[in-house]
């Protein structure tokens, strides 16, 4: 992880949507806006809850709001159906980077499954893109209002089905087209990385990175199987890492654990992802929708995030699905520093880390971090 440069942070007395901000954890059917669902659904004949922009937004957060991954993702068969075609997909991919860009966002990577976009007739190599032509025209969109954004895909593959190879044959093939890395998502439990062993293979023979969604529905088996089978550089979510941490107090008298000397131990895999800084894309506010920290307490507070990223966990933080989530980037900064009291040294650690963690080549990564921290050190 990249130690900050800045040697004192100011307070936090201004809009955290001025910082320079990294999102690694974003899928591209979680952030339409309900506008422009209700205008694709018009074109494609798709009936929604609401017509309604302000309802339909307020229909998906709580929806996703239920404590329960599998209704969580029952909210993308309305975005999923509006994105069947190339101007759908045009359209959605631009917006996404321009909406990127207003929070801040200075480099992103898209992840989002392009075997679930082919009911209307298009090929995988033609939905790929559809998309690569709106992020592209959303970068010019922001260029021209004198920002810069950077933003790549990475292509997913669904867990429960069987194309695993077919997409991860489909990532190689637009990597200098767009692509950045490989991903799996959809229902974790029941379906383990083990299943694509033989594409993962494939990726690591081909030189091309993955992420895996891995400790959000499932636990440690889970996260195994993604460092193992899926050879992840990066876990999304895993946050149920934290099942392999055993905090034990000393005083047993103390009023509160906080009154009492906290004693720590890491089991092997938690050790094993800590010390060699295997990035975690931890989304907060959804993990708290999909009950991925109900092992740990009801509320924000209880999310173990905090724990790992003093434990020297390498920690990013994400949005997941900001229709769904109802949140921005600068959402989830806000809630750390209001439940955890971070501060400005903090986000910039968090930030630092997401912009090592990224796909990008060395020499882009490097300006990245370079630009990140010229930005913070400014602030004062």
């Amino acid at each position: 992880m990249t130690e900050p440069i800045v040697d004192a942070a100011p307070a936090i007395d201004f809009d955290l949507k001025s910082l320079p901000k990294v999102s690694l954890h974003d899928h591209l059917d979680g952030g339409l806006r309900p506008a422009t669902i209700i205008e694709l659904a018009e074109a494609v004949g798709h009936t929604l809850p609401s017509t309604d922009p302000v309802a339909l937004g307020e229909w998906f957060r709580e929806s996703a709001d239920s404590g329960s991954l599998v209704r969580y993702l029952e909210t993308f068969d309305h975005t999923v159906a509006v994105m069947q075609t190339k101007e759908g997909l045009f359209r959605v991919a631009k917006e996404f980077v321009e909406d990127l860009a207003d929070d801040g966002v200075v480099y992103g990577e898209v992840r989002w499954a392009p075997e679930q976009h082919l009911q209307k007739g298009l090929s995988l190599d033609e939905v790929v893109e559809a998309v690569q032509e709106g992020l592209e025209a959303g970068v010019d969109a922001v260029a021209e209002t004198g920002r810069e954004i950077q933003v790549g895909q990475l292509i997913t593959a669904m867990r429960h089905a069987d194309r695993g190879q077919e997409i991860a044959e489909l990532a190689v093939r637009h990597r200098n087209k767009g692509a950045v890395g490989f991903d799996i998502a959809g229902a974790e439990d029941g379906f383990l990385p083990s299943r694509f062993k033989d594409a993962f293979t494939y990726l690591a023979e081909q030189n091309f990175p993955a992420t895996v969604h891995a400790g959000e529905a499932a636990g440690l088996e889970s996260i195994q199987s993604a460092l193992v089978d899926g050879r992840a550089l990066r876990l999304g979510h895993g946050v149920r890492i934290a099942e392999d941490i055993m905090v034990e107090f000393e005083d047993e008298d103390a009023e509160s654990d906080e009154d009492s000397i906290g004693l720590v131990t890491l089991g092997d895999l938690s050790s094993w992802i800590r010390d060699r800084g295997i990035a975690l894309e931890i989304c907060p506010s959804s993990n708290l929708q999909t009950g991925a920290i109900a092992g740990f307490g009801e509320g924000i507070e209880s999310h173990p995030l905090d724990m790992l990223y003093q434990l020297g966990f390498n920690v990013t933080i994400n949005t997941d699905n900001r229709l769904m989530s109802g949140v921005t980037l600068t959402d989830e900064f806000e809630l750390l520093v209001e439940t955890f009291d971070y501060d400005l040294d903090d986000l910039l650690e968090l930030t630092l880390n997401a912009a090592e963690a990224s796909f990008l080549p060395l020499e882009e990564k490097e300006a990245l971090v370079e630009y990140i921290n010229d930005a913070y050190a400014n602030l004062g």
